[in-house]
């Protein structure tokens, strides 16, 4: 598995899954079929699948070697969680750890675990089951949540059973277990890792930026989840918590990335998953980085 490379880090995408994933005026409340169309011709057939409006999307953590410390930035589904509400997650078996492995780590290496932020399918590697009880997965390494993402789910989970079962067996056993740092935009996990705020999609949502030399990178979480809101930032999906905050957020993050080198690495972007923003006619666009 080959690396990407920013100055001397190198970066390798994890999947747990990739296909088709939702409809895109169910996952897009505000979308139309004349925007879904308008974006149609270059979203085919890697990110819709044709002739549909069906999404394509990727379950993936990113593995970054920084040369001091081995890093991992969201953690997926998971295995083995009762998902009842969500059947295709339901006591699921994947190839994570496998791929993890493939991509030269074992789960005794990691020294960070970064969570983006707390949706089911960011924590869900963060603990396995032993013993009929949940421990982290990765023994060695230090939990990085945000401070204020940590604080919303503490109090938003006792009135919704749905978040408090991924809180009580994805995120909780980390805590108890004194692994769990809670950070804020001035962490920084080593020297050119900084964490930056960007709120909308959940109240703490966090991209974590890299800088190494005169190249950048920015793991953007699910800022975007899909790569027609880099021309139609406007959509926010289903899941945002607040989805005007979470369109302001995203519409800046794409001027503020257009025609840069900046190399964006969002959570759910299938095939080479990274990429950077260019303008086009009349609005921006994701151009997929070569594999």
């Amino acid at each position: 598995m080959k690396p990407r490379r920013c100055g001397d880090i190198g970066i390798w995408a994890v999947e747990e899954w990739t296909g088709p994933y939702r409809d895109a005026l169910e996952m897009y409340p505000d979308a139309t079929p004349e925007i879904v169309e308008r974006h149609r011709h270059w979203l085919e057939p890697d990110c819709m699948v044709p002739g549909t409006r069906q999404m394509v999307f990727a379950f993936q953590s990113y593995l970054v070697r920084t040369g001091r410390y081995t890093i991992l930035i969201d953690t997926c589904v998971g295995e083995d969680k009762e998902r009842p509400d969500r059947p295709n997650w339901h006591r699921a078996k994947w190839p994570w750890l496998a791929n993890l492995k493939a991509a030269g780590a074992t789960p005794e290496e990691i020294d960070f675990v970064l969570c983006t932020h707390l949706h089911i399918d960011h924590v869900g590697w963060n603990t396995k089951l032993e013993d009929g009880r949940w421990v982290p997965t990765f023994p060695n390494a230090t939990y990085l949540f945000g401070e204020t993402e940590y604080r919303h789910w503490e109090t938003a989970v006792r009135e919704v059973e749905f978040m408090r079962q991924v809180f009580d067996d994805s995120v909780l056993p980390v805590v108890e277990a004194g692994k769990a740092t809670f950070v804020d935009r001035d962490f920084e996990i080593d020297t050119g890792f900084t964490i930056e705020e960007t709120p909308g999609h959940t109240p703490g949502h966090v991209c974590l930026n890299l800088a190494r030399g005169a190249e950048t990178a920015v793991f953007c979480g699910d800022l975007m989840h899909h790569a027609i809101q880099v021309p139609e930032p406007q959509l926010s999906t289903i899941f945002c918590s607040d989805r005007e905050q979470s369109a302001r957020t995203r519409t800046a993050f794409v001027e503020r990335y257009t025609d840069t080198d900046t190399v964006i690495l969002p959570a759910h972007f299938p095939g080479a998953s990274a990429g950077r923003i260019r303008a086009g006619n009349g609005s921006a666009r994701f151009e997929f980085c070569a594999e």
